[in-house]
């Protein structure tokens, strides 16, 4: 493997990451939203709070990783990327600030009329800045960001068929994840009601989530060849290993084993994610490979020893962190 390959999996690996983590965090913000009125929701925006609210600021720490290391490693590919795409991913950046600015305003506001307000900011926020970010993979994944700057379509690019399926399938994905999430820390917290409440928004959304995900295969047949060809061809056991993760994440649900299925929800969803990179793999954009992209092999190398020396500290840092804020909760 070479050190353009390995800075490429450590890439992924940090994107899947924030899908997991990061997107838990924007699918509990459009639970926020459904939740109901003021008093009705009071008990789930509670969980909420105390299930994101220690976290969400350190989980966006992989999206910054992800795009530092994207730029660094592979300026040649970022440059078109942020060029061709600065629309979404300025919208999508956008969210992410009113996203954490409402969430902290809501709590220190005393005001029903301003903790709405904001609350509303900061789901609307939670729902629109998944979709904008998935329309960006999808441009990619449909091979509509030409390596020549200037030559990209900055609309047509990530509003197109596989974009904006990509772009759902990324909400449902958020809403997924949380309410699967949110079962334990239900249960954990010694609320059945509640346990219940997110068991069946699990269940709706993870049933939609599939539905999407499949009616994606046609739509990439159609509109990205290329990446349907690849998802059925050398991604084809990722693209299986998903599907029986998400039945089985269904099963698990049913039977009400709540820890258990988070293993198995997050499964599902980065199988979907490792089987585009399989799939695109080496191709990073039309015409340029994963090797052409990357910069100099010092400057790669040097960037792996940097990863190896900041994981040892980030790592340990983060599981604890993770794992303070599972404990129970206190009056």
């Amino acid at each position: 493997m070479s050190a353009a390959d390995a800075l490429l999996a450590v890439l992924w690996v940090g994107l899947t990451l924030y899908a997991l983590f990061g997107g838990a965090d924007f699918g509990g913000g459009l639970w926020d939203l459904l939740a109901g009125g003021a008093e009705r929701g009071r008990p789930q925006r509670e969980l909420i709070e105390h299930s994101i609210g220690p976290v969400w600021e350190a989980n966006h720490v992989w999206l910054i990783f992800v795009i530092t290391l994207f730029w660094t490693a592979f300026p040649s590919a970022f440059a078109p990327f942020a060029a061709t795409l600065y629309i979404p991913l300025t919208l999508a950046a956008l969210g992410i600030i009113a996203r954490g600015a409402a969430f902290a305003f809501r709590k220190a506001s005393e005001e029903l009329w301003q903790r709405r307000l904001f609350g509303a900011a900061f789901a609307f926020s939670s729902v629109v800045t998944p979709f904008f970010l998935g329309t960006t993979l999808g441009a990619v994944a449909s091979g509509r960001v030409p390596v020549d700057l200037g030559d990209g379509d900055i609309l047509g690019s990530w509003w197109n068929p596989t974009s904006l399926t990509t772009g759902a399938i990324s909400v449902a994905a958020t809403a997924y994840l949380a309410a699967v999430y949110l079962t334990a820390d239900a249960r954990r917290a010694g609320e059945p009601e509640l346990a219940e409440a997110f068991r069946l928004r699990a269940l709706v959304t993870g049933v939609l989530l599939g539905a999407l995900t499949l009616a994606g295969l046609p739509v990439a047949r159609a509109d990205a060849p290329d990446l349907f060809a690849g998802l059925t061809g050398a991604a084809l056991p990722l693209v299986v290993a998903s599907g029986a993760a998400g039945v089985l994440s269904l099963g698990l649900l049913l039977a009400r084993r709540y820890v258990l299925v988070r293993v198995t929800a997050a499964l599902a969803v980065a199988a979907v994610l490792w089987a585009w990179g399989v799939a695109q793999y080496p191709v990073l954009l039309p015409g340029l490979t994963v090797e052409a992209a990357a910069t100099e092999t010092a400057v790669l190398r040097a960037v792996l020893w940097v990863l190896a020396a900041g994981a040892v500290l980030l790592v340990p840092s983060l599981f604890y962190l993770y794992t303070v804020f599972q404990r129970d909760r206190r009056p």
